[in-house]
């Protein structure tokens, strides 16, 4: 009996790291993704940070220098301390929400396709429902309705990765339900439920890993985006897309383009490893190259 390949064994396999290894993208992602996990995390042990209190009038809009190396904001707030403590934030919500949507969607999407009928068509018509709006529009109107919030932007950013899990679980799980180990074991007499949990999801996680990372890159851009509309962390939390938004709104992005420079390159710095990452992961976890 061919049973597919595990997770653990398409990552942990020689093959697989050699693969990667090779991929500079990959490499290129991991020390990014890596680097910016560990600085978010040390940010509140380092450097304990109270937004509440933190203002200073007399420095308000001090260019780069030895004391202040990202600058100050609108009231004279050490950006580099802000940054910092903000791309903790920003992780923080990407990698919820993706986690959310996953469990979700792929929780969706093994049903769907292993019992087919109606439930397939039920969760198919959710799918193509919140797939039929933009992603952004989407996450605005959850926002609107929950009250702006960092728990809000979460729930959206959530909802929207959804639908793209059940379409993704559910085509693998379509192809993996014929499968001669898959039928052998139902023939042995293992419940619907062993057979979804214990053979099927195994075999559809490869792929599922690979479009979280990709999609956290996403999930990261959407954050900010709800953040800088003012539908995310509110004033005066350190959250970057709502940094970029205090800048335009108080009139001295132009003239201080470093309160927008480093909010602005932290999260294309998140977005890019994410994505060179899920490309690397990729090459790892095709199962055509195993």
């Amino acid at each position: 009996m061919k049973q597919q390949k595990s997770l653990n064994s398409l990552i942990f396999s020689q093959p697989a790291w050699q693969r990667f290894a090779r991929s500079t993208s990959g490499k290129i992602g991991l020390i990014l993704t890596v680097g910016l996990i560990v600085v978010a995390v040390l940010a509140p042990l380092i450097y304990p940070y109270n937004a509440a209190v933190d203002r200073d009038y007399l420095s308000r809009l001090v260019a780069p220098s030895i004391k202040h190396w990202f600058g100050t904001d609108g009231l004279g707030r050490d950006l580099l301390v802000r940054v910092w403590h903000g791309l903790g934030i920003s992780l923080l919500v990407s990698l919820v929400s993706v986690g959310a949507g996953l469990f979700v969607g792929a929780l969706l999407g093994l049903f769907a396709g292993y019992f087919r009928g109606w439930a397939e068509v039920a969760i198919g018509i959710l799918a193509d429902i919140l797939l039929a709006f933009p992603s952004i529009l989407l996450a605005i109107a959850i926002v609107t309705v929950t009250g702006p919030s960092l728990q809000s932007v979460i729930i959206a950013v959530s909802v929207v990765q959804i639908p793209i899990y059940i379409r993704l679980t559910r085509s693998m799980v379509l192809s993996l339900r014929e499968q001669e180990f898959v039928l052998a074991v139902k023939a042995l007499g293992a419940s619907d439920l062993r057979i979804i949990f214990r053979h099927i999801l195994p075999g559809s996680l490869a792929p599922l890993v690979v479009q979280a990372t990709l999609s956290t890159g996403t999930a990261t851009l959407e954050a900010a985006g709800l953040g800088f509309l003012g539908l995310g962390a509110q004033p005066p939390a350190p959250e970057l897309g709502t940094m970029l938004s205090d800048a335009f709104k108080g009139g001295y992005a132009l003239s201080s383009p470093w309160t927008i420079l480093f909010p602005g390159l932290l999260i294309t710095l998140t977005v890019l490893g994410f994505n060179l990452l899920g490309d690397g992961l990729r090459d790892v976890l095709d199962p055509r190259g195993n």
